[in-house]
């Protein structure tokens, strides 16, 4: 396995884990486990910040003039990644109004 598709598995993998994280942390306050929540919420920023930086690194060896052969399974683990970023992102965004409304009854 060439280095490009060992590197966009390491970002299908810790993306899925992030996208994963996120889900179960929406779950999680929607049962009115916020603590649990937020410790998952936390976790998936943890698993999306290592796909990212695998992406950094591809994107500085472009960018220093190596050239990236692209591939099927190199896009979908792009794909991958910022779908997966933006699971994150309205997750916190649930779990907030979840919060909100535990508040508010």
């Amino acid at each position: 396995m060439d280095d490009i598709v060992e590197t966009a598995f390491k970002i299908i993998l810790h993306a899925g884990n992030g996208k994963s994280n996120a889900m179960e942390a929406i779950q999680e306050a929607k049962a009115g486990r916020f603590e649990e929540a937020d410790r998952l919420i936390k976790e998936a920023g943890g698993e999306l910040g290592k796909a990212h930086d695998y992406q950094t690194r591809l994107l500085h060896g472009e960018a220093g003039g190596k050239a990236t052969p692209v591939n099927v399974i190199l896009m979908h683990s792009m794909d991958h990644l910022m779908t997966s970023m933006t699971v994150r992102d309205l997750a916190v965004e649930i779990i907030e109004l979840y919060r909100s409304r535990a508040r508010n009854t």
